[in-house]
């Protein structure tokens, strides 16, 4: 089972990673100036990973791939690594698809 962890940057915000079951950090959230936020994020994600066209796919110009999943007003919600391929990356977001509906979520804080 995957997992939410919630950590405090230097700056005092919050951020979230999603964990798939493996450890491995599958998505990264952008800065929120309260818990709150950061909950509403997470809650987000796990509404909008269940739909394919949230899942924004992009290519960066060293040729590797990554995705934003994006809520439905078009905010990016959660950033994934680069990928070496787009099967590596469709991967990933088979992954955060498989593992955000029911992800544990826990402090780092």
């Amino acid at each position: 089972m995957g997992k939410f962890e919630i950590k405090k940057d230097k700056a005092g915000k919050f951020r979230f990673n999603l964990k798939a079951a493996n450890g491995l950090v599958i998505l990264s959230s952008e800065a929120y100036n309260t818990r709150k936020a950061c909950d509403n994020g997470i809650e987000s994600v796990r509404k909008n990973s269940k739909d394919d066209s949230k899942f924004d796919r992009t290519k960066a110009k060293n040729g590797k791939s990554r995705f934003n999943l994006k809520a439905a007003n078009g905010q990016v919600i959660g950033t994934s690594q680069m990928y070496a391929g787009n099967s590596s990356m469709e991967k990933g977001i088979a992954s955060v698809k498989k593992n955000a509906s029911d992800a544990q979520v826990v402090e780092s804080l």
